[in-house]
């Protein structure tokens, strides 16, 4: 054979090789997106049932029994860092609160230098994200009292909107920024900056997730992650603790071994559902007088039914606090 001979089918290989591989990158399914692909964000309610001495504003003045979008955005107080932006792309926090905000962090999955699929990650800020849902509100009791939430709070899909089940990757925080007494007024409740981070049994920063053992048809047929997964099951995961700045290989984004960058999400830790007594009856603690609470709503990247399958889907988010009765 000759050495032109030789050359062309050497090059007809290496083609092959490479159309098989983009087949196969193709076909599999990966958490977060691997390509430019947003999730819109159709609608949010934030309704807060105001019983026995509970209320809530977003500017620690106007004290309603129930507060909009339109309150976040327009009626919150002068300073306040609310986003709530038209679209969402997937991020991942293993729950690191530091100066009253939760540390979130933005992914990236990319092809590395060997044809895998590989993870960065750069940290967000709330004043400028356009990735996921940040806002203050501040809550008013006469006591002290554990908050559950209402069984009509939900992250779901819009009627209209074809389900993708990306909803099952939704993510909600509620962060206590700390207390200050009702005669306080509304500078000192503003100027609150606490919040402890994200710990099993600790009621001062929670994580919920809604549709825990919810699961695609593509994420138990080829878990991103290996293994074995059925619906109804939820899954523990790690959470993006710290920026990647060399692409971490898919194969070991979510296996432990790497605790610089990542942190196990326990089942155990994360309320599971507005549903049931263990939930409920241990959800969330506010002192008596205006609290102040962040709320953060994302869809977690780390989630293995964050995959572009799933991507493309109006979410509508549906938060409803209730005192306990007296």
């Amino acid at each position: 054979m000759s050495k032109k001979s030789k050359e062309k089918k050497n090059l007809k290989s290496s083609l092959l090789i490479l159309l098989l591989l983009a087949i196969l990158l193709i076909a599999s399914t990966y958490a977060w997106f691997t390509a430019n692909r947003t999730v819109t964000i159709s609608s949010l309610e934030v309704n807060v049932q105001a019983q026995n001495g509970l209320q809530i504003s977003t500017d620690a003045e106007d004290w309603k029994a129930v507060i909009t979008s339109e309150d976040i955005l327009t009626g919150a107080y002068v300073g306040n860092t609310n986003k709530i932006p038209v679209s969402m792309a997937p991020v991942s926090t293993d729950g690191t609160v530091a100066d009253g905000n939760m540390n979130m962090f933005y992914g990236v999955m990319e092809p590395n230098d060997e044809g895998r699929y590989a993870l960065t990650a750069t940290q967000e800020t709330d004043s400028t994200t356009d990735k996921y849902i940040v806002f203050d509100i501040f809550l008013k009791a006469d006591e002290a009292m554990d908050l559950t939430l209402t069984s009509d709070s939900s992250v779901g899909v819009k009627e209209e909107s074809t389900d993708k089940g990306l909803q099952n990757a939704s993510r909600v925080a509620f962060v206590n920024k700390g207390s200050v007494a009702t005669t306080a007024g509304s500078a000192a409740a503003i100027a609150l900056k606490g919040g402890t981070s994200f710990s099993v049994g600790d009621r001062k920063t929670v994580i919920w997730e809604p549709n825990a053992g919810s699961h695609t048809a593509e994420a138990i047929a080829n878990n991103p992650y290996g293994g074995t997964i059925t619906d109804g099951q939820q899954v523990t995961y790690y959470g993006v603790k710290a920026e990647i700045d060399t692409p971490i290989d898919r194969a070991t984004i979510n296996d432990g071994s790497d605790d610089t960058h990542f942190a196990e999400m326990t089942g155990a830790g994360l309320t599971k559902t507005n549903k049931g007594a263990e939930e409920t009856a241990n959800f969330f603690h506010i002192d008596k007088g205006i609290t102040k609470v962040r709320i953060y709503m994302w869809v977690e990247g780390q989630d293995v039914d964050c995959d572009n399958s799933a991507s493309g889907t109006d979410i509508v988010f549906n938060v409803q606090f209730n005192a306990p009765e007296a």
